[in-house]
């Protein structure tokens, strides 16, 4: 299966109704855990390749409803990948210096450096979704006057949102969306156990139950989101993520489908440095034999 084909999300006309979160491509839990095994390696290689190559960078954006396995899918997705090349970054309510910028600079700061991979848990599109479903946040915001009448505010940070993307793409950061789609019935279940579970209430919050209050109007959000912000340089993926080994070995895919495309190489090296390389390894031998091993 083509993860990245099969689960992308064409902007226009989509609907989140016509995809089952419960959708599993006929896998196997065992075989999508065997599947994602493979990826693993494959993903360790072209990390490096991408840090050696020190051009591009992958930027993963992670979006869901509470309890949709975003922390979980962070956790197995690149549980290979050498941390050195990786970072992970989560925003929440922006702080009071925050407020004193734009939406996007916290999340522009926050932007992987080339050679590497970065993770946003949630991202900017916080402001077209938690901001949407409670416009009274934009009265916090201390914006000109003006400048919050809806339904412009929402088409004009689409836009925004559309050429920030289109601007890191253009200088080498791959933009990978992947908008995590899971069924109220799950997330029921989900909120249950981390509130039976004494190893799992520390990811509970009472908030969190409030926020379920709102389910529709964040499907209502999702589904404008993925309309007006799917493009063709930075495309989303909608993730059917009842299933959470499905969820994982599909944002796996989709991450090194990305890598792939990108085709990292480690960086060449001239003739000229070739003949450096081999005179110093002509003195390093000339030195002597290999020292043993000094004892403990």
């Amino acid at each position: 299966m083509n993860f990245s084909k099969r689960l992308r999300a064409e902007g226009k006309g989509f609907r989140l109704a016509d995809r089952d979160p419960k959708f599993h491509c006929d896998l196997s839990r065992e075989s999508a855990e065997t599947l994602q095994a493979a990826q693993l390696v494959e993903l360790q290689s072209y990390q490096d390749r991408l840090y050696a190559d020190d051009t591009h960078s992958v930027l993963l954006v992670l979006q869901g409803m509470d309890a949709a396995g975003k922390d979980g899918i962070i956790k197995h997705v690149m549980s290979g990948v050498n941390p050195a090349g990786c970072e992970v970054h989560s925003f929440k309510a922006p702080s009071a210096a925050e407020l004193d910028h734009d939406y996007l600079w916290r999340c522009h700061q926050k932007v992987p450096e080339r050679g590497r991979i970065g993770i946003f848990n949630r991202s900017y599109y916080e402001e077209v979704l938690v901001v949407r479903v409670h416009p009274e946040i934009l009265d916090r915001q201390r914006l000109p006057a003006g400048s919050t009448k809806q339904p412009k505010i929402w088409e004009r940070r689409y836009r925004e949102i559309r050429d920030f993307e289109r601007q890191l793409h253009d200088n080498g950061t791959r933009v990978v969306k992947c908008l995590l789609h899971m069924s109220p019935e799950e997330q029921y279940d989900r909120f249950l156990q981390r509130i039976d579970d004494p190893a799992k209430n520390w990811k509970f919050e009472a908030g969190d139950v409030e926020e379920r209050g709102h389910w529709h109007e964040y499907q209502e959000a999702f589904e404008e989101m993925v309309r007006a912000t799917s493009t063709d340089d930075a495309p989303w993926h909608v993730i059917p993520a009842d299933r959470k080994w499905f969820a994982r070995v599909a944002v796996s895919a989709i991450l090194l489908d990305a890598l792939k495309d990108i085709g990292p190489g480690y960086p060449e090296v001239s003739d000229e440095r070739r003949k450096e390389l081999k005179k110093i390894r002509e003195r390093l031998v000339a030195g002597g034999k290999r020292p043993k091993a000094l004892k403990p």
